[in-house]
């Protein structure tokens, strides 16, 4: 009610400036501003009391209690990446996957193949973290880091949860400079928008960077354009994303979708 209040016009000349204030603490907490249409403007427009980058030691400890649990908004990207699994397909690119997250925690529910290949794809710092806990924590080895995104070329599954969000380029633009495009494409916990595509800046902490929002319809249109269709498509209320100020940019629910290649069918 108090935030709802700050936004009433006569408050509102008072209330942003303070929030802006605010805005540049360091929080532990999720906390969002400003709405801009390209990465780089949305950069531009950090604040510099803190690293504009996730490429940093501190990020690379956030998420730990994750790696031996999932997320009720885990669960349609657990189902379908074991039926693919189940099918045959073997290697796997995770995009923005940080030290492992999903590697190990959805470990826990699915008995991976010995033959498969999981490559994680994300900040140096972050990858260098993965590197040192993958030293103790995967006896089978079967976890690998790369530095470049064209490592996805030739992929079978390529995956993506909580992270698109925060790259300066979009899925369908990787996609597109692939050679060998992954036959399945599974994205989770992305924020969209039903209409409008933007970013705003995220103070995750330990960073604030540009966050990207997409269109849902464009994002599908994209795709689509690469030959991929929708098999299944999901949607998470465990995260909204509170937009102070601008109440029609803001989301009450983040997406999930697992898309087909045409040629998987070939």
């Amino acid at each position: 009610m108090a935030n709802d209040s700050a936004e009433l016009p006569g408050i509102r000349l008072i209330a942003k400036p303070i929030y802006r204030r605010m805005f540049r603490r360091s929080r532990s907490g999720n906390a969002y501003l400003g709405v801009y249409p390209t990465y780089q403007q949305a950069l531009a427009h950090a604040p510099a009391v803190l690293p504009s980058s996730y490429d940093n030691a501190a990020s690379s400890e956030l998420y730990h209690d994750r790696l031996d649990q999932v997320r009720v908004s885990d669960y349609p990207l657990l189902h379908w990446l074991s039926r693919l699994l189940a099918a045959g397909h073997r290697r796997v690119f995770d995009l923005g996957g940080h030290i492992g997250i999903s590697y190990y925690g959805f470990r826990h529910y699915l008995e991976y193949p010995a033959d498969m290949r999981w490559l994680v794809h994300d900040m140096p710092s972050v990858m260098d973290a993965g590197h040192r806990w993958a030293n103790s924590h995967d006896p089978s080895g079967q976890l690998g880091f790369c530095g470049s995104r064209d490592d996805a070329n030739g992929c079978d599954v390529l995956m993506s949860s909580g992270a698109l969000q925060y790259l300066d380029y979009s899925l369908a633009e990787l996609l597109e400079r692939l050679r060998r495009p992954p036959l399945h494409v599974l994205v989770n916990l992305t924020p969209m928008h039903p209409e409008r595509s933007y970013f705003t800046l995220q103070n995750l902490g330990t960073a604030i960077c540009p966050y990207r929002i997409s269109a849902v319809p464009r994002f599908i249109a994209d795709m689509q354009a690469l030959g991929y269709s929708v098999i299944d498509r999901w949607e998470s209320f465990e995260r909204q994303l509170r937009l102070p100020f601008e109440p029609d940019y803001s989301i009450d629910r983040y997406y999930g979708f697992y898309f087909r290649h045409e040629s998987a069918l070939a």
